[in-house]
C-alpha cells in the first residue's frame, strides 16, 4: 500500500514540475526552431519534403462612379479584392491549397466550422495515375468560364455566379478519362440547406430541415482541338429543406487560341426555396414584410470575345441575360416570369509589364433591371445601372 502511495507522490510531483516548467516557458514556442529543414521534415524524420510551394497576392482595386437611371449615385475608392493563396506539394502525390479572401465576413455559425473569409483550405492526394481525391473547402464543381476563371480576372459577374455560395467543404473524386478528358465526382456541404440565414427573408415556416445537407456534383471537362476549345458540363442537386430540392445544370464552351478567349456559359437553377434572393427581394413592399419565394428557376447566358490587340494591351467585349421565374404558386407569388435583367460591358487592358499579370483598365458596364408586370404588382420597379471603372490588378508573385 506504502509503495503505491510512493508511486502517487512521484506521479504528482513530476506532474507539477513539468507544469512549473512548462508555465515558465509558456512563451517560448512548442518546437524549437531549426534552419534548413521544414516542420514536415522534421516529424517524418526526413522522410517527407516540401517539393514545391508558392505564395502569392492577389490585389484589385479601382476608382468608380456609379449612376442609377443615368444620375450619379456615389464616386469612391475602393479595394475590389485582396485575397492570399498558398499553393505546394509535399511528397511524391500530395498537394495543399489555402486562399483567404480578407473582403469577406467572418461567419462563425458556417457549417464547415471555418471562418467564410477562407475560400480554399484543401489536400489533393493522386492516389492512381488516374484517380485524384481532393479533401477540404473547395470550389463546387460547377462549370461556365466565368464562374470557373480567377476571380481577380472579373470585372462584373452574372447575377447567378454572384449569389452562389461556391466555396463548400466536401471531397471530390477526379478520374482522368485520357489526357484531356477529366471525370468528378464531387460531394461538399450544402449550406443553404442548414442556416435560415441563408434565406432572404428566413425560411419558409411550413417546411422541415434535413439533416444531412449536402449538394452533389458530376462533372465532364474536356479538351478538343489541339486544346484549343475547353467544354465543361455539370450537373448538381441537393436538398434545401423537406420536399425541397435544388438542381443545377451548368456548361461552358471555351475557345483560346492565339489572341482570341471566347466563351459561352449555361447555367440554371431550379430552387424549391430561393437561395439567391433574387425572386425574393422583389417583394421587399408589401404591407407585411418580404417574403422568401419557394419553387423558382433562373436561367442565364453569357457571352464574352476577348482580343490581344498587342502584348500590352487587350479588348473585350462581354453580355449576360438573366431571367427569374416563379414555375409554382407559393404566397404572394404567382407562377411566370418576374426579372429580365442583362448587362454589357467594354473593356480595355493596359499590360505594363513583359511576362506579368499586372494591368491597369478601364470598365464601362450598363445593366438594365427589368420586371415584368407579376413582380410590379408587388412592389417592385425596374431601372438601370451605369458604372465606369479605372483601375489595377495584380497578381504579386511573393516566393
Amino acid at each position: 500500500m506504502n509503495r503505491h502511495c510512493n508511486y502517487l507522490k512521484k506521479i504528482l510531483f513530476g506532474a507539477c514540475l513539468l507544469a512549473a516548467c512548462t508555465g515558465m516557458r509558456a512563451q517560448d514556442p512548442l518546437i524549437e526552431p531549426e534552419e534548413g529543414r521544414t516542420l514536415l521534415e522534421r516529424f517524418t524524420k526526413g522522410g517527407k519534403s516540401i517539393s514545391s510551394s508558392s505564395m502569392n497576392l492577389q490585389f484589385y482595386t479601382s476608382a468608380a462612379a456609379r449612376f442609377n437611371d443615368g444620375s450619379l449615385e456615389e464616386a469612391a475608392f475602393k479595394l475590389n479584392g485582396v485575397r492570399l493563396e498558398l499553393l505546394g506539394d509535399f511528397g511524391k502525390d500530395f498537394s495543399y491549397h489555402f486562399r483567404q479572401s480578407f473582403n469577406k465576413y467572418s461567419n462563425p455559425h458556417a457549417l464547415d466550422n471555418l471562418s467564410s473569409s477562407v475560400e480554399v483550405a484543401s489536400v489533393a492526394w493522386r492516389m492512381a495515375p488516374r484517380f485524384a481525391l481532393t479533401v477540404g473547402k473547395q470550389a463546387i464543381q460547377l462549370s461556365g468560364y466565368e464562374y470557373w476563371v480567377d476571380a481577380i480576372r472579373v470585372r462584373e459577374f452574372s447575377d447567378f455566379n454572384n449569389y452562389i455560395e461556391c466555396y463548400q467543404a466536401g471531397v471530390n473524386g477526379a478520374v482522368s478519362l485520357s489526357p484531356t478528358q477529366t471525370l468528378n465526382l464531387q460531394v461538399v456541404n450544402n449550406s443553404a440547406a442548414k442556416d435560415d440565414g441563408a434565406f432572404l427573408y428566413g425560411a419558409p415556416q411550413d417546411v422541415g430541415k434535413v439533416r444531412v445537407p449536402v449538394l452533389s456534383t458530376l462533372n465532364w471537362d474536356g479538351y478538343f482541338l489541339n486544346r484549343a476549345l475547353n467544354m465543361r458540363y455539370s450537373v448538381s442537386w441537393g436538398e434545401l429543406a423537406r420536399k425541397r430540392d435544388i438542381l443545377y445544370l451548368t456548361a461552358g464552351n471555351v475557345w483560346e487560341k492565339g489572341p482570341v478567349v471566347a466563351y459561352v456559359d449555361f447555367m440554371y437553377s431550379r430552387e424549391g426555396i430561393d437561395t439567391k434572393g433574387l425572386v425574393s427581394e422583389l417583394s421587399a413592399s408589401l404591407p407585411d414584410g418580404g417574403v422568401t419565394a419557394q419553387h423558382v428557376s433562373y436561367f442565364t447566358t453569357i457571352l464574352n470575345f476577348d482580343y490581344r490587340l498587342h502584348p500590352s494591351w487587350n479588348v473585350y467585349v462581354k453580355g449576360a441575360y438573366e431571367t427569374g421565374s416563379v414555375y409554382k404558386e407559393n404566397g404572394p407569388y404567382e407562377k411566370g416570369l418576374y426579372r429580365r435583367t442583362w448587362n454589357v460591358q467594354l473593356c480595355g487592358e493596359y499590360f505594363p509589364m513583359k511576362n506579368s499579370e499586372l494591368r491597369i483598365f478601364l470598365h464601362l458596364l450598363y445593366k438594365n433591371y427589368g420586371l415584368t408586370g407579376r413582380a410590379r404588382s408587388l412592389g417592385a420597379e425596374g431601372y438601370s445601372a451605369q458604372r465606369v471603372s479605372l483601375g489595377l490588378v495584380y497578381t504579386i508573385p511573393v516566393f
